[in-house]
């Protein structure tokens, strides 16, 4: 019999900011974190803006300045969300036993600001000015790495790289430990930092981004027939969930429960989705069978929501493909039109927003959906914020290569 997880603790690192509160009040009022690069010239490239997170990691406690210059930007943003999910939850790692606690934080594509100034110090200044901490910055399980070396956790620690489907594979790795009886507290979720250089030239000139560089905080509209690609942005998301018995011992607070996970493969183009939404549609069922719940218990779906022309029209095939015709009635939205797109930790901010609007009663916003596009016809909150209560909520994670990941919270019964 499968043991039941629990989330009692949230942390992130946005664009909108890093503190919990600051930045759900911001995503309440439908403000967008949308701005300027400035981590770096962007003035030969046709998009220079981004979801840039303004946080210096030297100003927060989350290492010494010697700790700092060993840990790649990726793994800076996962360690201080880590940190406040911990601290969100209340746990004493030194009261556990350290084997029954484990870490999967994923990346899609882990230390890439490393490789980047490497490979400059090879070309320009020779093989032995390359840094000898290069390889442990740069591994996209570095990350994982120094959060279970930060608390001493011995049990479970890998990391997931499933592109935009990482940190929600890595939750739905980490709810397995933990119905399964292989740990009873875990540290998950997914972050990034692919906002440089090179990964900006990449995704731009591959034209999955949105060029509406006369507006930038108006380019990331999911849903809207205007839409003409993503906002890259970088960022991190964690959640602490634990078996239910453990959290009740100690008295934790309690979110939601984690009740299903779910995951397939389109198994066709690499970077395009399958144009029906089958295999999105079979990642949702798949979590609605593990959660044993009928789609019509869903209130509410925070959707991968990308603003990619064939993404979000192959999301809403896939809704309806499941949901049928509860799929009229279902509170459907997409952090990302105020984040951008965070690739490989979108997943473990957007299950934050899910408990976080279970535990507050509010939905965040579809912001900029303006011009509904026909073929995206379901309720996508446009633009304002609704109260609403949602006893079970889906938080759905699609990345390159065609890899699919949907995640159920229950409210706790």
């Amino acid at each position: 019999m499968k043991r039941r997880a629990v989330v009692t603790g949230l942390g992130v690192v946005t664009p909108l900011g890093r503190r919990l509160e600051t930045v759900w009040q911001r995503l309440v009022r439908g403000e967008s974190g949308v701005g300027p690069i400035t981590l770096f010239d962007v003035s030969g490239y046709r998009v220079q803006f981004g979801g840039q997170v303004p946080w210096e990691p030297e100003q927060e406690d989350i290492a010494g300045p010697k700790e700092l210059k060993r840990l790649d930007r990726f793994t800076q943003f996962a360690i201080a969300c880590a940190k406040d999910a911990v601290t969100d939850s209340g746990l004493d790692f030194a009261k556990e036993d350290p084997y029954r606690c484990g870490v999967v934080i994923g990346s899609g594509i882990g230390g890439l600001w490393e490789f980047e100034v490497q490979e400059e110090r090879l070309l320009h200044k020779g093989i032995d000015k390359v840094s000898p901490f290069t390889i442990p910055k740069l591994m996209v399980n570095s990350a994982a790495g120094h959060v279970s070396s930060l608390y001493g956790i011995k049990g479970p620690n890998f990391a997931v790289a499933t592109a935009c489907a990482s940190a929600s594979h890595s939750i739905g790795n980490a709810l397995r430990a933990i119905q399964y009886g292989e740990a009873d507290v875990m540290i998950t979720g997914g972050s990034e930092a692919a906002l440089t250089p090179i990964g900006l030239a990449g995704f731009q000139n591959m034209r999955a981004l949105s060029f509406r560089g006369d507006a930038p905080q108006k380019a990331s509209r999911p849903f809207d027939a205007e839409r003409d690609g993503f906002v890259l942005a970088e960022g991190a998301g964690a959640v602490v969930i634990e078996e239910l018995e453990h959290a009740r011992a100690r008295g934790a607070r309690i979110y939601a429960e984690l009740k299903g996970y779910g995951a397939s493969g389109d198994a066709g183009h690499i970077t395009q989705p399958d144009e029906e939404g089958r295999g999105a549609a079979q990642a949702m069922a798949m979590a609605l069978r593990d959660a044993g719940l009928p789609p019509e218990a869903v209130g509410y779906v925070n959707a991968h929501g990308t603003s990619t022309p064939l993404g979000d029209k192959a999301e809403t095939m896939a809704v309806k493909r499941v949901f049928g015709a509860h799929a009229r009635s279902l509170a459907i939205s997409s952090t990302k039109s105020q984040l951008g797109h965070t690739l490989g930790a979108s997943g473990g901010i957007e299950l934050v927003v899910c408990a976080l609007t279970m535990d507050r009663g509010v939905i965040t916003p579809t912001i900029n959906l303006e011009n509904p596009d026909p073929d995206c016809d379901l309720d996508y909150t446009p633009n304002v914020a609704r109260d609403a209560r949602v006893d079970v909520a889906m938080s759905n994670s699609f990345g390159f290569g065609g890899h699919n990941s949907s995640l159920l919270l229950a409210r706790l019964a």
